[in-house]
């Protein structure tokens, strides 16, 4: 590799086209850039200028090492300005969360994304362990997940919690509901359906609730945005996270049940531990908690 002292010692030779004028620039003697120049002609292997009197020409070798002492100058110059100006509006931003809560913080980023043309903003709805995998290996900026990781490379901030919820059509959980009632309605199940079932039917129905895997499925539908849609319609129950209800479109045909056992999953921001967030992550990072305010704590 080329000594980056010495061709940029070179870089100002031929700039201002005298040994004293660059070498007052640099704040060298005239013997010490002519000893860089011998120095690089040495790296090289040919001479890069010729002597004419007091003045010089540049050799061919020499005018190719010109042009790249100054495109290497310029490349210097971005990445300074790269690192010096931290523009919140300009960049990449890579964000992961579960499905729900996606389409209650979508809306949230699109005004900045309308104000900030130079942004790329990049919003993935995974599984936990998607994202957890996603965020250790760095092809993601910042992850919401229902746990602290307790991860050596990752830090974890408890952004607060929101609540597994029982959705019925609206005006139906204006009385307490029974598992029978919801037995003869019938399950909008999907894929996390079955879990959030045994979380949360097992614990307010535990004389009549027989498990998952035996209730009255009514419905399947794996697409997060219309898994409310057909309870809207008055068909069938389901459950889903607070974020899943606050963002659906039609939520004023839904009513939430008033349970005596309420469960609420944490909401946990996590980025790579030891890492400056720019201002672009750290703006992400306040949208993701105002929403997480919109869920409310119970």
């Amino acid at each position: 590799m080329l000594n980056a002292t010495w061709l940029e010692t070179f870089t100002t030779l031929c700039e201002v086209g005298h040994f004293t004028r660059a070498a007052e620039r640099l704040n060298m003697t005239q013997p010490g850039v002519s000893q860089h120049l011998r120095k690089l002609e040495q790296q090289i292997g040919q001479p890069l200028i010729s002597r004419q009197g007091k003045s010089f020409t540049l050799t061919p070798a020499g005018e190719e090492l010109f042009a790249l002492g100054l495109s290497r100058r310029a490349e210097e110059r971005r990445l300074r300005d790269a690192i010096e100006v931290d523009d919140r509006d300009a960049g990449s931003v890579q964000i992961a969360c579960s499905g729900s809560f996606a389409m209650l913080l979508y809306p949230k980023l699109l005004p900045w994304m309308h104000a900030a043309p130079r942004l790329a903003l990049h919003l993935e709805a995974a599984p936990q362990a998607k994202i957890l995998a996603g965020l250790i290996e760095g092809r993601f900026d910042l992850g919401v997940l229902g746990a602290d990781p307790g991860h050596a490379r990752l830090d974890a901030r408890l952004l607060g919690r929101e609540e597994l919820c029982l959705v019925l059509p609206a005006g139906a959980a204006d009385a307490p509901v029974t598992f029978a009632e919801l037995e003869a309605r019938g399950f909008i199940a999907h894929p996390d359906g079955y879990g959030y079932a045994d979380d949360l039917l097992r614990i307010n129905f535990p004389e009549d609730y027989p498990g998952a895997d035996r209730i009255r499925i009514r419905g399947t539908v794996n697409q997060i945005g219309q898994i409310p849609a057909p309870v809207a319609q008055g068909i069938g129950y389901t459950l889903l996270p607070r974020s899943g209800v606050e963002a659906f479109a039609g939520k004023a045909d839904l009513s939430v049940a008033r349970l005596a056992h309420r469960r609420w999953h944490e909401l946990w921001l996590v980025t790579r531990r030891g890492r400056a967030l720019s201002a672009r992550l750290r703006h992400a990072a306040d949208l993701i908690a105002g929403a997480t305010r919109q869920l409310g704590q119970g």
